[in-house]
């Protein structure tokens, strides 16, 4: 039979095979050219209730990794394919494990966005749980106050980052607690994705808890037996973490440290009787001297250089010396004082304190020399006490016109015992949000006694912090203060009240409110009595440090009938390395000397 011209007779199987390949080869190409992704978008997730796991989507998709940069071909694709792989294990520690996604890669010449298309679907749940503690912690009720706190339990969704958080909170407990020989007898989590369910099953052998041991202190300058008082508890006694974390603190607030390293040594307990761990305090030593300088401006007292040294440590036994000088035009202060430490009763210290003020304004020529002698202890974490015997010899006089020609000196010699309680209890002493504090002060002398005239007096401030929302608190404060005697124009004027200013009534120059010297002059005189209060509100922007606030501050300085004077302001906030920094600027409402009153201040005010 002819062949038909061309046919060159059946096909062989190799060149079959061969043609198929190739075929197969060209429906493989990369569908996606060479191009450079612009943005990736995701979709489907709320900004907000579902922020954290956006936040991880991005942080897994290889996708953010090449934004703005060309791709080849096969590269693109290989990150196109991978990303629908990457979301779904970016939703799974939030407890997703069945989602829907789609990834659309949409292409506009060589720029191309890429929306990801996120249902997250049912979120795995807790099926059955098995969370035990077995061993001597079986029975300490901080540990089964944690395992009842453990989450998530059944029927709640199981969320990684949870599960883990607890999962810490217990194993630290252990070792806060002195089960340091704890481990775990479980740790499983099993998942069935068809079923939604998590089965959890996770349990810890504490061990034997330990006893705090020996305190051993490393340095090699100061008195071996110095802080030894600063241990607090009895050697011998159960381990707790809090011990250690109170020895830390009363360590750092001394200043004589750079670094303080405080370890357990739980390996070394099988040397020691009763179980006892020992502990080492490696110490430091910080730079001895602490020199500061700077100049200073102040509408009263003009303009001014001041500077100081603070010796951290004198001595082998921790006494400290401080020295500091302020020399202004019309203000000029020198303070020294000199401590010694007191730690066998509250950590504290014995201080003795010398000062001289001199003061020559256009309405007061005063200068007083003053002699403290003071214990201080803190009582607790919050509460600060002060007791203190004060000398206190003054003179002042009043200008009469443009001149004190003529005019006699008033003096005032005094000495009068003082106390002084200071409390604060914020979440953070940089920058309070929540939270509240304030002080205490009484003082008095006896007419006869080493005094010139009898008084008592009573004062106290106190400040609450309030978050609202994430970028704004509310801050009040309110003072009060009143004295008792016959003759208030006898009392120094160091020690009476005076109103206006940036941290009483602002809108006021400082001093402003209150009784003042007969017309034409009208200078402030200080009062008997002090009554301010003061709301304030703040906003920062997002997560920056700059803000901005609204006040409003009342009160007065007064002898018999209370007038009280109002301001009202705007200002600005920063939230500097060193403490919030404050611009204000407030008028005051009630015939204030001037329109404006310009005010500045660095560090929190607590």
């Amino acid at each position: 039979m002819p062949l038909c011209p061309g046919y060159a007779g059946p096909m062989q199987p190799s060149r079959f095979v061969f043609l198929a390949a190739l075929v197969l080869a060209s429906l493989s190409v990369p569908a996606w050219a060479r191009g450079t992704i612009e943005k990736v978008s995701i979709q489907g997730l709320d900004k907000g209730d579902d922020a954290e796991i956006i936040e991880n989507i991005e942080v897994s998709l290889s996708l953010y990794q090449v934004l703005g940069k060309v791709q080849g071909e096969s590269r693109l694709e290989y990150l196109l394919n991978q990303a629908e792989r990457q979301t779904r294990q970016a939703l799974e520690p939030f407890g997703y494990y069945n989602p829907v996604i789609r990834v659309d890669p949409q292409r506009t010449d060589d720029s191309i966005v890429v929306q990801i298309h996120v249902d997250k679907g049912e979120p795995v749940r807790v099926r059955r749980e098995n969370i035990s503690i077995v061993g001597p912690g079986e029975d300490d009720q901080y540990l089964q106050r944690d395992l009842a706190a453990f989450s998530p339990r059944r029927g709640q969704a199981f969320d990684h980052t949870t599960y883990e958080a607890s999962k810490v909170t217990i194993t630290r407990r252990l070792n806060e607690r002195g089960y340091f020989d704890a481990d775990f007898t479980q740790r499983q989590v099993s998942v069935t994705r068809a079923e939604n369910a998590a089965d959890i099953d996770l349990g810890w052998d504490s061990g034997l808890r330990y006893n705090i041991g020996e305190v051993r202190f490393h340095q090699d300058y100061f008195r071996d037996d110095l802080f030894q008082p600063l241990v607090y508890w009895e050697q011998g006694s159960y381990w707790h973490e809090g011990k250690l974390d109170r020895l830390r603190e009363s360590l750092t607030k001394l200043d004589y440290f750079s670094v303080i390293d405080i370890q357990p040594r739980p390996e070394e307990a099988w040397d020691h009787p009763n179980d006892e761990v020992p502990v080492d305090v490696t110490l430091t030593l910080a730079k001895r001297n602490i020199y500061t300088a700077g100049v200073s401006y102040g509408t009263e007292s003009g303009a001014g250089v001041r500077g100081g040294v603070e010796r951290r440590y004198v001595n082998r036994r921790g006494h400290k010396l401080n020295t500091q000088l302020d020399y202004a035009q019309k203000r000029k202060s020198f303070l020294t004082s000199y401590k010694v430490p007191a730690f066998r009763w509250l950590d504290g210290w014995y201080a003795l304190s010398a000062s001289v003020y001199d003061e020559q304004t256009d309405y007061i020529d005063l200068r007083n020399y003053k002699l403290i002698a003071s214990r201080s202890g803190e009582v607790s974490e919050n509460l600060t006490v002060v007791a203190s015997l004060n000398v206190l010899d003054e003179r002042w006089r009043y200008s009469s016109g443009d001149s004190y020609e003529g005019l006699q000196y008033q003096n005032s010699t005094l000495f009068y015992p003082q106390i002084t309680a200071d409390y604060v209890n914020v979440d953070d002493r940089m920058f309070p949000r929540r939270g509240y504090g304030g002080s205490a002060t009484v003082r008095g002398g006896i007419g006869g006694v080493g005094a010139d005239a009898s008084f008592l007096q009573a004062h106290a401030v106190a400040r609450a912090y309030l978050p609202i929302g994430q970028n704004n608190r509310l801050i009040g404060r309110v003072e009060g203060g009143t004295t008792w005697t016959s003759d208030v124009l006898a009392i120094p004027p160091s020690l009476r009240y005076f109103a206006g200013g940036d941290r009483s009534v602002r809108g006021y120059a400082f001093r402003e409110i209150g009784p003042r010297t007969p017309a034409p002059d009208r200078f402030a005189l200080g009062a008997k009595h002090v009554v301010v209060a003061s709301a304030e509100y703040e906003h920062y922007f997002g997560t920056g440090p700059w803000g901005v606030a609204a006040f409003v501050d009342t009160g007065s300085a007064f002898d018999d009938s209370i007038a009280l004077k109002t301001g009202v302001g705007l200002g600005v906030r920063w939230k500097s390395p060193v403490g919030p920094v404050r611009v204000d600027i407030a008028r005051g409402l009630n015939d204030p000397d001037s329109s404006f009153q310009l005010y500045l201040n660095i560090g929190a005010d607590l």
